[in-house]
């Protein structure tokens, strides 16, 4: 992983790759490359390093062609370096880019060598592309030749593929990895999402798993795993190419943070009438569904797993739903037990999470009749996979750190709670109830943002800090994971969060005035016994950030800092107090001057495992 770029055309497709590969920045990448076809060879450039870097070097030596493929690495097997950049040569006969991983590499690579391959990088990918070239010795067909490679590969990729011997042919697959086609007029596209192909289109066709697709400039063939010619359908997107420009704003993440009122407004539009949720915004047969289930398993990863614990809290006290909470990764290996009547939640921002992903489908095996997803992502898999979908409508989220795409998956988790809750005994009057709060959230979200600037000053008082302590009770508890998440992202301080009634279980060792420690402190019924957990805190010297309801008194001290939070529904009260943790991080690490928008190491989709 993580960006692949390609086109075949009519005329030099070099500047297009550029463009692809700078508008899939956003992904995380270490290294960037290209190669083309051109008159009957194969041409490549790779830098380690920026795309701005390969752009430099293709000033110097010039690439042009009308076929040609490119990439941004994140590297998963081997160092970044230019010999383990993409795209892989083999013999000078074929190139190719990969997203993924290939989990039978070494077992490839000793035999290759052992035929008489010669290996020049660290990665799994050039196991590929020697073995296309093998496969390339008995048959000229470059389509046949992909199918018999793909037939040894284990693991998830995404495939572009081109072939001095085949000048007019792009030939593309996808297994577990995401890749979409875009289609021009006389020419086409590829890409690992949408985002990087909307200049020069709104036409698109996402592949499904095992479908391989040969790609010339005026036709199009799609195999599906049989090796029988398919149709997929031609989708129109409604996204412009400025929708993921960052405007007046320096950084994505901060647009992001910014664009939460209409995310959020957004996401509950046309999903209520005179106020009262209708079921069908899950999908027709959502009412039917809810009926039937007895409990319910999140699944999800990351931020996205920090908004199912919320909800967790949210479907066992409101819905009276029995509900569990797992981490995909560990879902999937640890032979769960899953009863027919379980509602299976998924909950990812692309889509294409692979864990999640993969887990889903495991639960489907072990015999879940239904599956939901949540997600910001139409035709993504987890959505093709899943039986009823409600989209978040957050609109493209670019910065690595997700906001925008967190707060809205907790308004669409909220639905659900409603939805689900009508089958389980909620009352009229709470429903009534949160529905108002939800639809306040927006104005609310726009009175936080205003604290900026106050929480900017704070900022400058932990860019010293080494490590950070963040606290919460109940629902804020998975707040306070989530803003821990976000300030380590980013800003590169080691943070961790914990329920505050743990402290006198081990972490108040830690306490000093070297280790400042944000709380969130909401008006609900925990109130008295977390300020205790402050003044534990306070009396062993610790600095203290507080994020505290409005209409609450404490004050401020050498040692104490206070922001005053306005004050907002207990319900949603989790989605009001993320916004300030999303700010206090975002200021931080701007102040330490470190890449917000792409943190090192990490990437914005993650599709391996």
């Amino acid at each position: 992983m993580c960006g692949i770029i390609g086109a075949i055309g009519q005329g030099n497709v070099v500047p297009f790759l550029l463009e692809g590969l700078k508008r899939s920045e956003y992904r995380g990448y270490d290294s960037a490359g290209l190669a083309v076809v051109e008159r009957g060879e194969l041409q490549r450039q790779r830098q380690v390093g920026k795309v701005c870097g390969l752009e430099a070097l293709l000033k110097i030596s010039p690439l042009q062609g009308k076929l040609g493929i490119a990439h941004t690495r994140w590297a998963t097997h081997g160092r970044p370096s230019t010999d383990n950049a993409h795209p892989h040569i083999s013999c000078d006969k074929v190139a190719v880019v990969h997203n993924g991983i290939i989990e039978n590499h070494e077992a490839l690579r000793a035999a290759q060598i052992r035929r008489g391959y010669q290996f020049t990088s660290e990665t799994d990918t050039e196991v590929i592309v020697h073995q296309l070239h093998e496969e390339l010795q008995t048959t000229p067909n470059l389509v046949e030749a992909l199918q018999a490679t793909v037939k040894k590969l284990h693991g998830a990729y995404a495939l572009g593929v081109i072939s001095r011997d085949d000048p007019d042919t792009l030939v593309v697959c996808r297994k577990g990895s995401p890749l979409v086609i875009g289609v021009g007029n006389g020419e086409y596209f590829i890409a690992s999402d949408v985002a990087a192909l909307l200049p020069v289109t709104q036409r698109f066709i996402f592949l499904e798993d095992n479908d391989i697709a040969a790609i010339t400039k005026d036709n199009l063939l799609i195999y599906n795993g049989q090796g029988q010619i398919v149709s997929r359908p031609i989708k129109h997107s409604q996204l412009k190419a400025d929708s993921v420009s960052k405007g007046d704003f320096p950084h994505y993440m901060l647009k992001e943070i910014h664009e939460q009122p209409q995310a959020v407004q957004s996401t509950l539009a046309g999903r209520f009438i005179q106020h009262q949720l209708q079921a069908t915004s899950f999908g027709h047969q959502a009412y039917e569904v809810f009926k039937q289930i007895k409990s319910v398993q999140i699944i999800a990863c990351g931020t996205s797993y920090h908004a199912g614990l919320i909800a967790s809290y949210w479907l066992e006290k409101i819905a009276k739903v029995p509900c569990r909470i797992e981490v995909a990764s560990e879902f999937r290996y640890r032979q769960p037990m899953i009863s027919p009547d379980t509602l299976i939640v998924t909950i990812s921002q692309s889509g294409e999470t692979a864990d999640t992903l993969a887990a889903l489908q495991e639960a489907k095996k072990l015999g879940a009749k239904y599956a939901l997803a949540i997600c910001n992502v139409p035709e993504s898999s987890i959505v093709r996979e899943s039986d009823l979908v409600l989209l978040t409508h957050a609109g493209p989220e670019i910065g690595v750190a997700s906001t925008k795409a967190f707060t809205t998956q907790l308004v669409g988790l909220m639905m659900l709670v409603l939805a689900v809750g009508k089958h389980f005994g909620l009352d009229q009057d709470s429903e009534q109830q949160i529905t108002d709060e939800l639809f306040s959230l927006p104005s609310k979200i726009d009175q936080v943002l205003l604290l900026a600037p106050q929480i900017e000053t704070i900022a400058r008082s932990l860019t010293s800090a080494q490590h950070a302590l963040f606290l919460g009770r109940g629902t804020q508890y998975p707040v306070a994971m989530e803003g821990a998440l976000k300030l380590k992202e980013i800003s590169y301080i080691h943070a961790e969060a914990y329920p505050a009634g743990e402290l006198k279980h081990g972490p108040l060792a830690l306490i000093d005035a070297n280790m400042p420690v944000i709380a969130i402190v909401p008006n609900n019924s925990l109130l008295e016994k977390l300020k205790s957990n402050l003044h534990e805190v306070s009396a062993r010297g610790g600095k203290l950030i507080v994020f505290i309801d409005e209409q609450l008194e404490m004050a401020a001290a050498e040692n104490v800092e206070i922001i005053k939070v306005p004050r907002v529904g207990n319900a949603v009260a989790p989605i009001i107090y993320s916004i300030p943790l999303q700010l206090l991080a975002y200021y931080v690490a701007t102040l330490k001057g470190t890449n917000v928008d792409q943190p090192r190491n990490l990437a914005k989709s993650v599709t391996v495992e």
